[in-house]
């Protein structure tokens, strides 16, 4: 195991903490116990047990662990790339079941480490392939402000246009324009994607709204209706089953 702010051995996959470094592969961060700080791209994700973060490529990070706790930090293949520079997951089970099978096993090299890590592709891909399309903006200030909404899903529109010196008005337009959506229909879209990795991973309702922001299971069902057509009673008896197992 190695100490913070030495460099992590080629496959290694524990460790204590890191100061700002980055890859040239896509990895993930994931705590195994205790939780951790996880600063990417000059935003902050506080990780507690069993959550994942999975990076992109050459994205600037730097985690710090509470005492007690662990986290693995493996590459993965150059084509499981995440759909944004840094896309939080939460506490996927399906994401769980492989971490914790790698650290049981404690594979060392190269030959060891490259079935888990195809195992973990597969996952993540799983996962992560997108029920309701999105697209970011391509302006970079909305840009901008379209990351930080889905950090923080209880800002208002003219809370985050006045934070990026913009009007509500010019980034609704923005949005339409290279999008297609509405800045308040984009948001949501994004936030049940998130519900939607979520309960692909094998997660239960109550985790996956949690996990996209919504308060209650309840809310994230009828917004998931809303959008899909699927009715609540469906998707409360087999969510993954009734937006079509995608």
């Amino acid at each position: 195991m190695t100490s913070l702010g030495t460099v992590v051995a080629e496959n290694a996959i524990r460790f204590l903490g890191h100061d700002t470094h980055q890859h040239e592969e896509p990895h993930l961060v994931y705590v195994v116990t205790g939780t951790a700080r996880l600063s990417a791209d000059g935003a902050e994700w506080r990780l507690r047990r069993h959550e994942a973060v999975w990076l992109a490529p050459r994205v600037p990070h730097a985690l710090r662990i509470e005492p007690g706790g662990m986290a693995l930090g493996p590459f993965l293949n150059p084509g499981d790339l995440p759909r944004r520079r840094v896309q939080p997951l939460g506490a996927v089970p399906a994401v769980i079941e492989v971490m914790t099978t790698t650290l049981g096993a404690a594979p060392s090299t190269t030959a060891q480490v490259q079935p888990f890590r195809q195992a973990l592709g597969r996952v993540l891909r799983g996962i992560s392939r997108q029920y309701f399309p999105v697209v970011l903006p391509a302006h970079p200030a909305v840009r901008a402000l379209a990351r930080e909404a889905l950090r923080a899903p209880a800002a208002t529109l003219e809370q985050l246009a006045a934070q990026h010196r913009m009007s509500p008005r010019q980034v609704q337009r923005v949005f339409l324009d290279e999008t297609g959506l509405p800045f308040t229909r984009w948001r949501n879209r994004a936030r049940m994607n998130a519900a939607v990795e979520h309960l692909r991973g094998g997660g239960e309702l109550k985790a996956a709204a949690r996990a996209a922001g919504y308060a209650t299971r309840a809310g994230l069902l009828r917004a998931l209706s809303r959008e899909s057509g699927v009715p609540v009673s469906a998707l409360s008896a087999d969510a993954v089953g009734a937006l079509g197992g995608h």
